[in-house]
């Protein structure tokens, strides 16, 4: 169905794809894995039409094709799901799928006839998505699911998908796959780009492997395992399990009593939760995404207005209810968050302003506290002591933070919050879009940052990953701790229950 030949793309000094050559044959689940910067989005956004390949020819059904633009690949039965969302926040769910496509004629859209199919479309993958939502009033994952929907509506030969099943339970990861499997029974044809290998082991016809902007691998899945696809992707073994020591926890850092937090739009998003997290512990939090995880971490690192908020917030004795973000950080909390685009970097922003962002007004970054004279040379070596203790890559750190791949964009944000020594680590989505690698470093640090007496909140979509870092794991749904489970004991089954509003035996 699709063929790249000899692909070269180059940004910049950066060499992206070199001379890539992928064949995905129609009617089958092709997995592409690798690193972050490995180069496998760039190959299928020049597939997709979003970037134009410097050399190189595009095959579609046999035939040559110039893909200029994501309106040519659709046109030719292409649509891809992005990484990184390409959503109009103040349009509704329905205005964003229909976008390019609009039902009806030239004077009246017919969005209510759209709004009918995407609903269907919605409780047949059972996304839980209203079409008449807002995005900006969406949680990370359900954005996703609202580009999935676009793609799905378009009714695409060939989808191409990136980190498809991020947002999902475990339940509604095997219905997608199932819904894929009969895709492909019916002659359609899926790209899955992704770095869960397991996924990749039990959906996959065929993998390519990408590695440095090159294809190292081209694999029948039934004659692989995940052993070999991580040393392919990564060039050296890889240990695919957390090894860590047994917690010893200590004195209560924080509590929560009764916390609710009310939208804006009225609804309540948390319902009165209520736990502790002690010194040297990670407790997890899993759930599907949208059932106000986002709202908690937000509500405990001082992003959510008071007045939205009732209930006890104590940090180390001290109600931190009343106190903004910054005297927070002051107090010793760090923030990972979900979004690295939205709340953890400013893209224009070179690495060197970024690593100081919440501490640019104290000592040594600025000449003195609250100056807005800022010291260049501590600027630099705090920055570079990011890039060479968390791997950055480039290690460049004149760079703009646009220019580093997912994963690598993560690496600084954690290495930034790190160097603050925190007391309270609130971290969500560690390793969302990180690849196998930069995910065992990541597992690594935030295990050794517990074992240093930091408690760290946890909230991850994956639920292997949440389950093999927490030391103890609450279950949220609707906006309620609905059960605390042993992650030693519990199975992904009993977990994606309650996760999915089961009920606790």
């Amino acid at each position: 169905m699709l063929e790249l030949r000899n692909i070269t793309k180059r940004f910049g000094a950066v060499l992206a794809n070199d001379h890539v050559n992928i064949k995905v044959k129609s009617g089958t689940i092709h997995a592409i894995v690798g690193e972050n910067g490995a180069g496998k989005s760039t190959a299928m956004r020049i597939a997709y039409g979003f970037y134009t390949a410097d050399e190189g020819e595009i095959i579609v059904d046999g035939q040559p094709r110039r893909i200029e633009t994501p309106h040519d690949a659709i046109a030719l039965g292409i649509g891809m799901v992005h990484q990184h969302f390409m959503l109009i926040e103040p349009m509704t769910v329905t205005e964003n799928i229909v976008l390019g496509a609009e039902p009806g004629g030239a004077v009246a859209l017919d969005l209510t006839k759209a709004a009918e199919r995407i609903r269907k479309l919605s409780e047949e993958f059972r996304l839980a998505i209203d079409p008449h939502a807002t995005i900006e009033h969406l949680s990370v994952g359900q954005q996703q699911r609202v580009e999935l929907l676009k793609a799905l509506y378009r009714e695409a030969q060939l989808l191409i998908l990136d980190e498809p099943t991020a947002v999902l339970a475990p339940q509604e990861v095997e219905e997608l796959f199932a819904i894929l499997r009969r895709m492909r029974a019916q002659g359609k044809t899926v790209v899955i780009i992704t770095h869960k290998l397991d996924e990749v082991l039990a959906i996959s016809d065929e993998v390519t492997v990408m590695r440095d902007g090159r294809v190292v691998g081209e694999l029948q899945t039934s004659a692989t395992n995940a052993a070999e696809l991580a040393r392919m992707m990564v060039g050296r073994d890889v240990l695919l399990r957390i090894e860590k020591p047994q917690a010893k926890p200590d004195s209560t850092v924080l509590s929560v009593e009764h916390l609710t937090v009310t939208a804006r739009d009225g609804t309540q998003r948390l319902k009165g939760v209520s736990f502790q997290v002690r010194a040297a512990e990670i407790v997890g939090i899993a759930g599907v995404e949208g059932n106000g995880q986002t709202e908690l971490i937000e509500a405990l690192a001082g992003l959510i207005p008071h007045a939205q908020m009732s209930g006890r917030m104590e940090y180390l004795g001290r109600d931190i209810a009343p106190l903004d973000a910054r005297s927070r950080r002051e107090l010793g909390i760090a923030h990972i968050p979900e979004d690295r685009h939205r709340r953890g970097l400013l893209l224009d922003f070179d690495l060197k302003e970024n690593s100081v962002l919440g501490v640019h007004y104290r000592p040594p970054v600025a000449v003195s506290l609250g100056s807005v004279l800022l010291d260049d040379g501590a600027i630099r070596k705090r920055t570079e002591r990011i890039i060479e203790d968390f791997d950055v890559r480039p290690a460049n750190p004149d760079l703009p933070a646009r220019s580093l791949s997912g994963g690598n964009q993560q690496k600084l944000i954690i290495g930034r919050e790190f160097v603050l020594q925190p007391k309270l680590l609130l971290v969500a989505q560690p390793t969302r879009g990180v690849d196998i690698g930069a995910i065992e470093f990541i597992h690594r640090k935030l295990v050794r940052l517990r074992d240093e007496g930091c408690a760290v909140l946890l909230v991850s979509a994956e639920l292997e990953e949440v389950t093999a870092l927490a030391d103890r794991l609450l279950i949220i749904h609707d906006g309620e701790i609905v059960g605390e489970v042993d992650p030693t004991i519990a199975t992904l089954e009993e977990i994606g229950l309650l996760m999915t509003g089961g009920k606790e035996q």
